[in-house]
């Protein structure tokens, strides 16, 4: 297990109802941190978990917020550092696959001008929205933001080619705003395989055996070996910007 000090550190995680943005949440509690939790408003996992992390003992604040709505992804935002007193940290974790099973990569007349533009809005451009929104904090803090991407981005084989060219953006921007943030704020993303967790994707029982099988480390991530590369990132290697690290067990290469 991963094991830092972060007494008087503090971050906002979005998408941090269940899966790797719970886990990244908390790290950093049991670190010693202090984190804002983001979730949809409507989502009962998001204050549960908050709640949860309290009766540990741990500091945790509610961030509720659409983060795929400009507005209130802003606002969230100010108001979760507010809440915190300062922000050194910026998870931006939320994302959807925009379907329920995937679609094959040769059936393009399943890919509908609406699934292009869910999945751009919420993968892509809440990264945006909310690192814009905290780039003032983080600038004053000397602090971090860690984006979540994906091997799809990377050309691997996804749910769709939505969801893959969604990605492939997410590792664009994370370039770019690793060089407009600098030399004050690092920004790096993790990219992971396929992760064992509550995603909405409906894998078939073949496909989840076909793909541990073709992974050399032979299993798939879990949400907190994911979380544990996040913190990392985020709050150690001080020399690391503007990359995307694939977890993954080896399978893309």
């Amino acid at each position: 297990m991963i094991s830092f000090d972060l007494k008087g550190r503090t971050a906002l995680v979005t998408g941090a109802g269940s899966g790797i943005g719970l886990e990244a949440a908390r790290i950093i509690c049991q670190s010693g941190g202090k984190v804002a939790i983001n979730f949809l408003p409507d989502d009962p996992r998001g204050p549960a978990a908050v709640e949860a992390l309290r009766k540990e003992g741990f500091d945790a604040v509610a961030a509720p917020g659409d983060v795929g709505d400009a507005a209130a992804a802003e606002a969230m935002v100010k108001k979760a550092i507010a809440d915190l007193g300062h922000l050194d940290l910026l998870v931006n974790n939320a994302g959807t696959p925009g379907v329920k099973t995937p679609i094959p990569i040769t059936d393009l007349d399943s890919i509908s001008e609406e699934l292009w533009a869910n999945l751009l809005n919420v993968n892509l451009m809440s990264v945006w929205r909310c690192s814009k929104a905290a780039a003032g904090a983080l600038k004053a803090s000397k602090g971090a933001i860690v984006n979540t991407a994906s091997i799809a981005g990377l050309g691997a084989v996804a749910s769709t080619l939505v969801y893959s060219g969604s990605k492939a953006a997410v590792i664009n921007l994370t370039k770019n705003l690793a060089k407009s943030l600098a030399p004050e704020v690092r920004v790096n993303a993790v990219a992971p395989g396929s992760v064992d967790s509550s995603w909405a994707i409906e894998w078939s029982d073949e496909r989840r055996t076909n793909t541990i099988a073709s992974t050399p480390l032979k299993k798939l991530c879990t949400p907190y070996d994911v979380a544990e590369l996040i913190i990392y990132l985020g709050f150690a290697g001080g020399m690391i910007t503007g990359q995307t690290v694939n977890i993954d067990g080896g399978v893309y290469m």
